[in-house]
């Protein structure tokens, strides 16, 4: 087959559906099964031909990604239906489309080498006074944005360097934070952590758009969007640097203008095996671990971190970007360097502790090295969880105590699944007892004529598996960080993606995530790893909703039988049809009593 007959058949596949499958005028009736497998298999093709550097067949893919109108359906699902920021305008005022501005939206987008201004809104840095700015695009641009990361994302993820995490589809914090666990457990090492200054609104535009390297349609839409402008306040500003934080485009740009800087270490400090007294030496090559923005270096010689800062700084200055000062430091995980020991990243803290010859880490020869790492919850993260319990209880001070335990939950429960993977069992503790003490001077100050009794009977009871627990009369319990389970996380294997077609790989991975709760990690194994509304497989970023399959308003139970997962545009769809039958069936008895 040649290589325009191939092209063609890629485009039949991916061309708008015949009247007689569909009405491409309703946006109910697309078939989003068949969509998202068609935009699936060309993205995977564009992944492939990147692994092999075919650089025309997947500028050829792209192109007709770009125009096909199932990926610009998908596009827009993603906007309208599935992000977060759905219900944010831009400085057009749109959001929150109904189907018929759906479909209207489909048939506008196209690369026209324009943008509009981001709107500028300002939102509070966690942990400091600082104010981090976002640019919210229109929902066209995001759209359109969202289009383009499809075509886009598939090629970077071929070529993305395996020690990369943030802002990537397949990866996460825990991916990282293992990385630096299996890089150290049997070899203390020094560490440069660094953090980059204003990344995303620093970026040199021109050294950014040469490294993207694309073709020129594509190239004057993604430099529209760069210099597209800021409006803040209702003054109009432009923007010569930087990509702004909001738009859907704008971490992969991040992750393009930082690709290389992990081989640009490799390349000046490549692995060496010298001879020292006449002995065979092995110097291995430093390992760069970055999380967006933040990274660390690791060596066991102070010299060549040390070395690894200066070319990390040279090599950023080239895309517009420098260390900051206060967030950059050398130090050691086992032994104290300038006054301090380990590190903190990512909101764990890492450290090897001395100790006896049963507890240490061994190396792959058997021998004790004396020490052991631990990677435990960072007493910032831990003393900010727990102003937020204490900031809740509070605000409950006259709440009843079943609103109070269901406020708390949730934050009690997300915050131990996202450490779960760690040495956390201590610092669950802490917590828990300091959530006892808050709580014990809630109920005090409730109950001012009671004795310690009598306030312990009212709002403490005895649990199936704890003595004490914070509940209610009819059953309903404060979760205790301890109630979690510590559990490794499993790093992702080398430089796999999402793109590379293994779904039972991945769908099993989603269920072993950290931060999956215990029932949807449940849900995704009784399924398979698959949606029950629409037969697809659950991917990387995808929104999922627990749906109950017989709706409560019809008498169904809160019970794991009746419920199932789904994405979040499957649940809005399902919810609509029970809505439907509902009023149908109620319109019927109508007809029924009332004849006439």
């Amino acid at each position: 087959m040649s290589k325009a007959e191939q092209q063609f058949r890629i485009e039949s596949e991916l061309d708008t559906p015949k009247t007689h499958e569909i009405n491409p005028n309703n946006w109910q009736s697309i078939p989003w099964k068949k969509l998202a497998r068609q935009v699936y298999k060309l993205q995977k093709r564009i992944y492939q031909a990147a692994n092999r550097e075919d650089l025309v067949t997947v500028r050829q893919l792209q192109k007709t990604l770009l125009n096909s109108w199932s990926a610009k359906c998908i596009a827009v699902r993603k906007v309208t239906q599935d992000n977060q920021g759905k219900k944010t305008a831009g400085i057009d005022g749109v959001k929150l489309l109904a189907p018929d501005q759906r479909m209207h939206l489909v048939k506008s987008l196209k690369l026209n080498g324009k943008a509009n201004p981001v709107r500028r809104v300002w939102i509070p840095k966690p942990g400091t006074q600082e104010k981090r700015p976002l640019g919210i695009p229109t929902m066209y641009d995001r759209a359109l944005q969202a289009l383009v990361k499809m075509a886009l994302e598939p090629e970077w993820e071929a070529r993305f360097e395996p020690n990369s995490y943030g802002f990537r589809p397949g990866r996460s914090v825990h991916d990282a934070i293992q990385a630096i666990y299996l890089n150290i457990k049997q070899k203390a090492r020094y560490v440069l952590d660094a953090d980059i200054c204003k990344c995303f609104e620093r970026i040199n535009h021109q050294a950014l758009l040469a490294k993207l390297n694309t073709f020129p349609s594509l190239h004057r839409q993604i430099k529209a969007w760069l210099t597209a402008g800021i409006l803040d306040g209702g003054n109009l500003f432009p923007n010569h640097e930087g990509t702004p934080q909001g738009g859907v485009i704008s971490p992969l740009l991040a992750n393009i203008a930082l690709h290389g800087l992990e081989n640009h270490i490799q390349l000046a400090f490549p692995r060496r095996d010298p001879k020292i007294n006449g002995k065979k030496v092995t110097i291995r090559s430093p390992i760069l671990i970055r999380y967006a923005d933040d990274f660390v270096v690791l060596h066991e010689d102070i010299s060549i971190v040390q070395k690894c800062q200066i070319l990390i700084t040279d090599w950023l200055k080239g895309m517009g970007l420098e260390l900051k000062p206060s967030k950059t430091s050398l130090t050691h995980t086992f032994n104290e360097y300038e006054g301090k020991v380990g590190f903190d990243f990512l909101g764990f803290n890492i450290r090897q502790y001395q100790v006896g010859d049963y507890r240490s880490a061994k190396n792959p020869y058997g021998q004790i090295l004396g020490f052991k790492t631990l990677i435990t919850p960072s007493s910032d993260k831990l003393e900010k969880h727990l102003k937020d319990i204490g900031k809740i209880i509070d605000t409950h001070s006259t709440a009843p105590q079943q609103e109070l335990i269901n406020k708390l939950n949730p934050v009690i429960r997300g915050w131990a699944n996202f450490y779960s993977s760690g040495v956390s069992r201590k610092a669950f503790s802490k917590a828990d007892f300091l959530t006892y003490q808050k709580l014990r001077a809630w109920a005090t100050n409730r109950c001012t004529h009671s004795n310690k009794h009598e306030i312990a009977n009212k709002y403490w009871r005895v649990a199936e598996n704890d003595l004490w627990r914070f509940s209610t009369p009819d059953g309903c319990q404060l979760a205790k960080h301890c109630d979690t389970r510590i559990i490794r996380h499993i790093k992702v294997q080398g430089s796999r993606s999402p793109y590379d077609g293994n779904w039972v790989y991945w769908s099993s991975r989603m269920g072993h995530h950290p931060e999956v709760p215990t029932r949807i990690a449940s849900l995704l194994k009784k399924q398979q790893g698959k949606c029950t509304h629409c037969g697809l497989f659950f991917q990387d970023g995808d929104l999922m909703e627990v749906d109950h399959i017989i709706p409560k308003s019809k008498g169904g139970r809160n019970s794991y039988n009746n419920f199932q997962l789904l994405h979040r545009h499957c649940h809005d769809r399902k919810t609509a049809r029970d809505a439907s039958f509902s009023h149908a069936v109620l319109t019927q008895e109508y007809i029924q009593i009332n004849p006439f």
